[in-house]
C-alpha cells in the first residue's frame, strides 16, 4: 500500500527558504503545494524552476495543505504563525520563534490555546556532529563546562535581529539541550551600530553545569565550535569540519622513585555525513505524519531559548 503525500506549503523564498524548497522538493512521499513571498517576481522563478504551480499571496486563503514551513523575516514570524494556523495545524517556524520574547510568550498561549503543532527551526540539533556529540557528552563520568563558539562576519546583513537573535539562539538551544535549563545569566557584549554584533555569556545550569557561549558578527574568522570540559575527558567538536576528538590522560604508576607517569590518548569519533537541513525537515514530515511531535523542539523550546536571549540582552 502506498503511503500518503504531504502536501506542505512554502512560505518566504530568502536564502533559508530556498534551502528549504530545495530540500522539501527532494523528499519521498511529500508535495510542495504552493510557495508564497512578498516578491512576486522571485517566487514566480522559483515555482518555474521547481514546477510548481501554486504560486500565491500569503495573504490570501491558502490551497488545500498538510503543514506549512515559515522562513520569512523574524519580525514576521507571529503574524505567519496565525495565519497559517486558519488553515493547518501543523507548522515549521525558522528560528527564531517570534521578534522577542513577550510575542514568543504570546504565541506560546495561541499555539497551545489551539492545538497547533509547532517546531521551530533549531536546525543545529539535527547536525551529525552535535547528535555524535551529545552520545559521547552523555557518557561522560560529569560534565562540568561547555564552550560555544558561533562567528560569522557574513551574517552582518541581517539587520532585523541582534547577534543575540541571530547566531547566539542556536548555542542556547544546544546549550539547555545538553545541560537542562538555566537559573543564572551573566553577559558581556559589543555594539558597532544599533545592534550588538559581539557577545559572550556565561550561563548556570540547575544541575551545576555550566555554558559559555560566544558569538560575533565582526570577527574575519568563521567558526562553529563546541568543547566540553568533563572529569573524564575533553571534547573538541567542530561543527563545519564534522569532526569530533576526545581528549583523555592515563595515570600510570610505576613506584617510589617516579611515582607515575601521565599519557596523552586521542580519539577520533567518525560523523556520518548527513545534511542537517535534510533530517530536520524529514524529522517535521514524521512527525505531521505520526502526529508524535516530541522528537523536535517545539514551541516550549522556542519559547524558553528566548527567554535566555532576553536575559542575556538584559545582562549587557
Amino acid at each position: 500500500m502506498s503511503e500518503k503525500t504531504i502536501k506542505i506549503g512554502l512560505i518566504g523564498l530568502g536564502n533559508m527558504g530556498r534551502n528549504h524548497l530545495r530540500v522539501l522538493s527532494m523528499l519521498k512521499g511529500v508535495e510542495v503545494a504552493f510557495i508564497s513571498d512578498v516578491n512576486a517576481e522571485a517566487a514566480a522563478r522559483a515555482g518555474k524552476a521547481y514546477g510548481i504551480a501554486n504560486v500565491v499571496d500569503s495573504a490570501s486563503p491558502f490551497p488545500n495543505v498538510d503543514a506549512v514551513v515559515i522562513c520569512t523575516p523574524t519580525v514576521t514570524h507571529a503574524d505567519y504563525i496565525r495565519l497559517a494556523a486558519a488553515h493547518v495545524h501543523n507548522i515549521f517556524v525558522e528560528k527564531p520563534l517570534a521578534a522577542n520574547y513577550p510575542e514568543s510568550l504570546e504565541i506560546y498561549d495561541f499555539v497551545k490555546g489551539n492545538g497547533i503543532n509547532l517546531q521551530v527551526g533549531f536546525i543545529e540539533r539535527f547536525n551529525p556532529a552535535v547528535q555524535a556529540m551529545k552520545v559521547v557528552l552523555d557518557k561522560s563520568e560529569r560534565i562540568i563546562n561547555i564552550d560555544f563558539t558561533r562567528t560569522n562576519k557574513v551574517s552582518s546583513r541581517i539587520t532585523d535581529v541582534d547577534v543575540i537573535t541571530d547566531l547566539m539562539i542556536h548555542d542556547i538551544d544546544l546549550a539547555i539541550y545538553i545541560n537542562g535549563p538555566v537559573c543564572d545569566v551573566s553577559a558581556h557584549g559589543y555594539s558597532h551600530g544599533k545592534m550588538l554584533d559581539f557577545t559572550s555569556a556565561l550561563l548556570k545550569h540547575e544541575n551545576g553545569r555550566f555554558s559559555r557561549i560566544q558569538a560575533s558578527r565582526v570577527t574575519d574568522k568563521k567558526m562553529r565550535k563546541i568543547e566540553g570540559t568533563c572529569m573524564d575527558m575533553f571534547v573538541d567538536c567542530d561543527l563545519l569540519r564534522k569532526e569530533i576528538i576526545i581528549n583523555r590522560h592515563s595515570e600510570m604508576k610505576n613506584g617510589d622513585l617516579l611515582p607515575y607517569t601521565i599519557s596523552a590518548v586521542q580519539e577520533t569519533v567518525s560523523v556520518p555525513p548527513q545534511e542537517a537541513l535534510l533530517s530536520e525537515l524529514q524529522a517535521f514530515v514524521s512527525a505531521c505524519k505520526s502526529n508524535d511531535w516530541s522528537g523536535v523542539p517545539g514551541v516550549d523550546s522556542g519559547v524558553e531559548a528566548m527567554k535566555i536571549c532576553a536575559d542575556i540582552q538584559q545582562a549587557v
